[in-house]
């Protein structure tokens, strides 16, 4: 390696990470261009300059019997980061969320000496708050991008920040205010992963089958966001149509990547839990959420985390402390009672209107004052570099 070559290091293990990481990345590289960013993401950070040493777009799994399942996988990469990073010696590491992975390569580099960021905070406030003290001795400045985060690490001694939510700008500047809201087509968001698509197609279909009954107008768009999860969506599909030959599906799109150009153009969705309610808040279109589990996984859930925080798992309803979207959990996916949920934020749904409201009061939270979420990041993350 050249001994004049410097390098900032961001590692991003999900498709949310992947998109803030290349955001920042290409910050990064506006703002220092003598340092060459490296790390691991997948597609977009690969857009974005970033030398991939790891490609990360099929590491996203859910649950304690997948990771499980996928154990020596993870452990060859960590290691392999570990002996590169100590080869190399980059200036920074910025990691972005991904805990059950990057609290392990913190606690390395952090043995190594070499300074760690750590950008969108694990949720700590909903399970194992004990990972705060690790935080806390692991990194020299923690970047939230939720406002009730701090107080979450009051007396930590842990340097947190707010910076705002990077969807808020990236939502935001891809906004064309030529699409218009279709009043009858409806979202279909079952998943970025092969569980969640195992465990959520069957009743989104089923849901969508019950609407159609009492809305013959509706149409339905399905989105996935890789080719991979796309085609799982269509066996899934041409599956559920043999099994169901008494069953009469109706006509659904199939597509992959147009996430924006649909959050825009329909008038409500249904959606896997994840970062896309937050997506679909700041872009104006109601939700209904719902998500499954492994029965293994659940009950191991219910055991670590006991109650959820604030009472909800769908992030918009956290920020607030009130059910934005309503939200539907293991036993409760039933397609009757998502259709009925999806009924009422259509157009002269009786909670469209305050659905409506509480998603712009979401993103006033969210924006926290702060003009250019990434930017602040990546400023932030600077900072500490300079420091040092």
């Amino acid at each position: 390696m050249n001994p004049v070559r410097k390098e900032i290091w961001i590692i991003a293990g999900e498709a949310s990470g992947d998109l803030y990481g290349a955001r920042i990345a290409a910050e990064l590289r506006r703002r220092r261009p003598d340092v060459v960013v490296c790390g691991m993401g997948g597609v977009e950070m690969r857009k974005a300059g970033v030398e991939l040493l790891v490609d990360s777009s099929e590491l996203g799994v859910i649950g304690v019997v997948e990771v499980l399942e996928n154990l020596l996988k993870f452990i060859r990469i960590l290691l392999y980061l570990v002996r590169e990073a100590r080869k190399r010696r980059p200036l920074e590491v910025i990691l972005i969320d991904y805990p059950g992975f990057n609290l392990r390569f913190a606690k390395a580099m952090w043995k190594a000496g070499i300074p760690v960021v750590w950008y969108i905070s694990p949720q700590v406030w909903a399970w194992r708050r004990g990972n705060i003290r690790k935080l806390a001795k692991y990194c020299r400045r923690l970047l939230v991008i939720f406002p009730f985060e701090p107080e979450v690490y009051e007396g930590s001694g842990l340097d947190v920040e707010f910076v705002g939510h990077p969807l808020v700008d990236i939502v935001r500047g891809r906004a064309d205010a030529t699409i218009e809201r279709d009043p009858n087509t409806l979202l279909l968001l079952p998943g970025s992963r092969k569980k969640e698509i195992e465990y959520l197609l069957e009743p989104f279909l089923r849901t969508a089958v019950l609407l159609k009954s009492r809305h013959p107008a509706l149409q339905f768009v399905l989105v996935s966001p890789r080719e991979r999860i796309l085609q799982m969506a269509r066996d899934g599909v041409e599956k559920f149509r043999k099994s169901h030959p008494d069953v009469e599906l109706p006509p659904l799109q199939l597509t992959r990547g147009k996430a924006a150009f649909w959050m825009q153009r329909c008038t409500a969705g249904l959606a896997a839990s994840g970062t896309v309610t937050v997506e679909c808040a700041i872009a104006g279109i109601p939700l209904v959420v719902a998500y499954r589990l492994n029965r293994l996984t659940f009950l191991l859930a219910r055991l670590l985390i006991g109650k959820l925080f604030r009472g909800f798992f769908t992030m918009p309803n956290i920020i607030l402390n009130r059910c934005v979207f309503e939200e539907f959990l293991q036993h409760q996916v039933i397609p009757e009672d998502l259709a009925n949920a999806v009924e009422r934020i259509l157009p002269g749904g009786k909670r469209r209107g305050h659905v409506e409201a509480d998603m712009r009061e979401v993103v006033d939270q969210l924006s926290g004052g702060a003009n250019g979420a990434i930017a602040k990041a990546a400023a932030s993350a600077l900072a500490v570099l300079d420091r040092n």
